[in-house]
């Protein structure tokens, strides 16, 4: 296994792990369209679902297997036999596929909610890698509650995984519990225990229960993982996952902190976001970093000036390289006679000093009374004489 390299791999659990939060219900149609969005985007793998689950999300996967070229498809499946069959069914016309397998290792969900011993999560872990295995080439193993797991206790689970033939190792955040450094340690551990398995690649894949996915995902990268588990908007169980389009702008805007190269086309992002907006019942928080409405808007009077000089006064980055439409100058309460004039221009109104100054007084009065304000209520303030 190689640390050393700066290549990390995009793993979208959006149509699995997405799907399975309150609102975010998909129809097969609706799933195998947007897996080919995210095909387009460029993302590695694409857990395409659960097969076990139902009838309807088994058809959904064969579906993507067979349909979707570019990214690996992966079928999630509990250690147990009859998921991992149905795994590997649901994958087998797939140009590229993969069966992801897990079970828990924390003695917290090992008592409470398998009944069973850590010998016996480490017998079903081997067991059901080498099932996995005959089916398929490429194998992930996950140890659930991972960041929640006796030390010892994961690093004997991760050797059975790796000895049975598993080529990737995650390590959920299951519960959104770790901070960064935590995190980190956890894959600078492990990268340095199994420095001599060839081939195999360290995963994240945390939630946002505290509001830490993000940077948590990238500092297990910085610990050595080399593939990142995310989805589209951060959807997913209780709070979500980490966010494809938050971790993807992080590597790209702070390549100096964070210098990882990756397959995305970034400039899908925008369109991706879009299509997952009609799809589930939801729309992102309009300041949700990237992809909300407000993410590149300005309302500010001394940011709309700054903005007006030079976007490089508020703006980090520009919102073409991910695709999506900025809404730059809004103007309300907070504008500044520079927006408002700005405005007027754009709509073919070349105004004196003094007539701007006018049409300033009366464009705040309507402000202070109404939040949204439209171009025809702009063209409404200016003097008649003009």
């Amino acid at each position: 296994m190689s640390t050393t390299s700066d290549r990390v791999f995009f793993f979208d659990t959006t149509l699995r792990d997405g799907e399975q939060s309150p609102g975010c219900t998909m129809h097969h149609e609706e799933k195998l369209r947007f897996a080919h969005q995210l095909g387009t985007l460029g993302v590695d793998i694409i857990e395409a679902g659960f097969p076990i689950a139902s009838d309807g999300d088994f058809a959904s996967v064969q579906a993507i297997a067979r349909e979707v070229r570019g990214p690996r498809i992966a079928a999630l499946a509990r250690c147990k036999a009859g998921d991992i069959e149905r795994a590997a069914r649901a994958v087998e016309g797939a140009g590229s596929n993969r069966i992801h397998t897990f079970i828990a290792s924390s003695d917290l969900h090992l008592e409470a909610k398998l009944r069973i011993t850590r010998q016996q999560a480490l017998d079903q872990a081997g067991e059901c890698v080498r099932l996995a295995k005959t089916f398929v080439e490429d194998v992930e193993f996950s140890a659930e509650d991972a960041t929640r797991s006796d030390r010892n206790f994961l690093i004997q689970m991760v050797e059975v995984a790796i000895e049975a033939g598993a080529t990737t190792i995650n390590l959920p955040d299951t519960v959104g519990y770790s901070t960064p450094s935590e995190y980190r340690e956890i894959f600078e551990t492990m990268c340095a225990r199994f420095s001599g398995a060839k081939n195999v690649v360290f995963s994240t894949h945390c939630h946002d229960d505290l509001g830490l996915a993000v940077v948590n995902t990238v500092s297990g990268v910085q610990g050595g993982a080399r593939q990142v588990e995310v989805s589209m908007h951060g959807i997913g169980e209780r709070a979500g996952n980490a966010a494809l389009e938050e971790v993807a702008a992080l590597f790209k805007i702070r390549h100096d902190q964070y210098p990882y190269s990756n397959n995305l086309k970034m400039d899908e992002i925008g369109a991706t976001s879009k299509m997952l907006d009609g799809i589930i019942s939801f729309a992102p928080s309009p300041n949700k970093a990237i992809v909300g409405k407000n993410a590149f808007a300005h309302a500010s009077g001394i940011h709309q000036h700054g903005m007006l000089a030079n976007p490089l006064t508020y703006e980090i980055m520009k919102p073409a390289i991910f695709g999506v439409n900025s809404n730059t100058i809004v103007l309300g309460k907070h504008s500044g006679r520079r927006a408002l004039e700005h405005r007027l221009k754009e709509l073919g109104f070349d105004l004196t000093k003094e007539e701007v100054e006018q049409t300033y007084t009366r464009f705040t009065a309507l402000a202070d009374r109404k939040k949204d304000i439209y171009d025809q209520d702009i063209v409404a303030l200016v003097p008649q004489s003009v």
